[in-house]
């Protein structure tokens, strides 16, 4: 048995052993035998630890021989107690002692028996070693006045305070209203997912958006009833064949830097109808898109009924969308609206706004049931946007394409900020001011050098993949440029909203080991810019093209740019009516791939894996083999879910 230094301080002599305060004599026997002491008292004591020496045990329990120096004291203050156990005045003096000198020299002995009794019993050693640190330590203990007896006779026990009957109701009605406004908060959320499938279903019930109605009419009228929020704010509109989103996108994020409060509006959609009205870059809530049905509900069936009644149709999907938007940026509000067009230009129902500026992407073939079968043609609708007085921003273009969209920017008077083109000469007094003059590949995306006519950007980063990227942020540098008057934008500013930029199901990554890609690319003007683009970024030795399609596109276009690049192609189905037909799209793709590099799958999942399969099963290092999904939108959306980035 040990006890620490702070057993001992603070307690009688003897108080360790049981013995009171104050014992003498016979006390002190019996606190330490009790009822194993014989009667025959110290004399008899000492007998039998002299048989305890020789080994011989006497009938009582032993005790070690070091307590002797302490019961010899005792027994010598024996000689100083009267008959009645108490000691007298008169005796003290017979001894020749003070009562002060008598206390000094009893704590004295006191002190010299517990130095015995803890060297022998609790050091657990005899040295002199132990001897010296238990004088220290009683050394200590003496200087220590911390716990004198004059202090602890004022010491109270504080027990620890039991909680108060009132907090704890307190803290349980808190708990159950908590609770409570959890379940609340929880059943408002079912009734407004409920509420939110309700109104989607009612939207959707209208003619789609690929079915173009060739008339403003039925936009402007609600937008006349409801007092023009579309004129409350700076819009930015954007057309093009490809690069509007991604284009939109950047330009959003930039004037975000800025900090002005932004509107996007972008179609079609990859997970959610929402992300097509964006508030701050974020798709708008579902409580935000019930509202804005709502505020507008009323106006959209008045023009129907109107519409109808003249022979005409129902506002269409996209029209009424258009609206939405329109009227929740105002509500938000936001200080410029990005607005991408639906399809084409002139009759698109975005086309209602009056943009102070205006963006044309590079344009090419697609959609040219409703658009045309000619660049010139094309380019003609999608010129159609131009508004007299605005700044103009466009691409690099064909030839054709150029033409149009400058007669139209003379007619409109236009400030004309436009690319400087692959063949032109820089020095030119009507050459190109917008250009990439630099770009390197860096982890996760590029580094450019963009030049526009305020200012060079020098090491600016993009997080985004592929030429073709560099050049849609050179289009959003301008445009941003624009809402600004022309001026040049900080470089903070355009660092951060670069940084800030993504652009989902774009060249996107949704798997490595073997890689996975996909891209929304579904014409072959787009996967023409998208193929050199995976080279540069991932240099594939071996790649497995996942290709689904609608079935109004160029889908033997499409296949023909991938041939070249792709060791072989697995066609898919789509979940839409508009898609093509798997086995359709696998006999176009068996006249462009051959017989025996052509699978057909009864899924995407199932596709996904056995382009896996194939991309793996070549004699090259996992790294070097990667699977591209492409084809189309509906597709890109498909595989986000599937690889869960929805």
């Amino acid at each position: 048995m040990s006890t620490t230094h702070d057993d001992v301080t603070g307690q009688h002599p003897g108080a360790a052993f049981g013995i009171p305060e104050g014992a003498e004599g016979e006390e002190v026997v019996d606190a330490v035998f009790g009822d194993a002491r014989p009667s025959e008292g110290l004399e008899a004591l000492r007998a039998e630890l002299a048989a305890q020496a020789e080994g011989r045990i006497a009938g009582i329990e032993g005790i070690d021989p070091a307590l002797m120096p302490y019961l010899e004291a005792a027994q010598e203050e024996d000689s100083l107690v009267g008959p009645d156990g108490s000691l007298t005045l008169a005796q003290v003096r017979e001894a020749g002692i003070s009562q002060a000198e008598r206390e000094a020299a009893q704590e004295e002995e006191d002190l010299q028996a517990l130095r015995e009794l803890v060297a022998h019993n609790m050091l657990g050693s005899t040295g002199s070693g132990d001897l010296d640190q238990l004088d220290a330590l009683l050394a200590e203990v003496d200087e220590d006045d911390s716990d004198d007896w004059d202090q602890w006779d004022q010491w109270e026990p504080v027990l620890p305070q039991a909680d108060d009957p009132t907090d704890l109701g307190e803290e349980l009605a808190s708990e159950i209203e908590q609770h409570q406004a959890d379940l609340r908060a929880a059943a408002h959320g079912v009734e407004v997912s409920a509420r939110m499938r309700q109104v989607e279903a009612e939207i959707l019930s209208r003619a789609p958006e690929h079915k173009v109605q060739p008339s403003l009419e039925r936009v402007e009228a609600v937008l006349d009833i409801i007092g023009h929020p579309e004129r409350t704010y700076t819009v930015v509109h954007i057309t093009g064949t490809n690069g509007k989103t991604s284009t939109a996108r950047m330009t959003e994020r930039l004037l975000a830097a800025t900090g002005m409060r932004t509107g996007r509006f972008t179609s079609p959609h990859l997970a959610t109808i929402r992300e097509r009205i964006s508030l701050d870059g974020e798709p708008i809530s579902e409580e935000g898109f019930i509202a804005a049905w709502e505020d507008v509900a009323p106006y959209v069936a008045m023009v129907d009924e109107r519409s109808q009644a003249s022979g005409g149709p129902r506002m269409s999907f996209f029209e009424v969308l258009t609206v939405m938007a329109f009227a929740a940026f105002a509500d938000y509000p936001v200080d410029v609206a990005v607005i991408e067009v639906g399809m084409g230009g002139t009759w698109d129902s975005t086309n209602v706004v009056d943009s102070a500026v205006e963006v044309i992407t590079p344009i090419g073939r697609d959609h040219q049931a409703w658009l045309g079968d000619t660049i010139e043609q094309i380019a003609s609708n999608k010129a159609g946007i131009i508004k007299d007085g605005a700044t103009l921003i466009t691409s690099t273009q064909p030839r054709q394409a150029q033409e149009v969209i400058a007669e139209a920017a003379a007619a409109h008077a236009v400030v004309w900020r436009r690319e400087l083109g692959t063949q032109e000469d820089p020095d030119a007094t009507d050459a190109g001011v917008l250009q990439v003059v630099d770009r390197t590949l860096a982890v996760g995306g590029q580094m450019v050098t963009l030049k526009t006519a305020a200012a060079t950007y020098e090491d600016v980063f993009i997080p985004l993949h592929g030429q073709y990227q560099a050049h849609n942020a050179l289009l959003a540098l301008a445009a941003a440029e624009a809402v600004f008057a022309g001026r040049a934008l900080p470089a903070r500013v355009v660092q951060d909203g670069f940084a800030a930029a993504t652009s989902p199901g774009r060249l996107e990554v949704l798997r490595s080991s073997p890689t996975v890609i996909v891209d929304a690319g579904h014409n072959p003007h787009g996967v023409s810019a998208l193929v050199p683009a995976v080279q540069e970024a991932f240099g594939f030795q071996h790649l497995v093209a996942v290709v689904g399609a609608m079935a109004d596109k160029d889908v033997e276009g499409i296949l023909s740019v991938l041939e070249p690049a792709t060791d072989a192609v697995v066609v898919v189905p789509m979940d839409s009516p508009r898609a093509m037909e798997v086995e359709d799209l696998a006999a176009v793709a068996r006249e462009v791939y051959g017989e025996d590099r052509v699978i057909v799958a009864e899924d995407l999942g199932s596709g996904v894996e056995q382009a896996v399969a194939l991309s793996e099963g070549f004699d090259a290092p996992m790294t070097a083999s990667g699977v591209l999904i492409v084809g189309s939108v509906v597709l890109a959306a498909e595989a986000r879910a599937l690889f869960h980035r929805a």
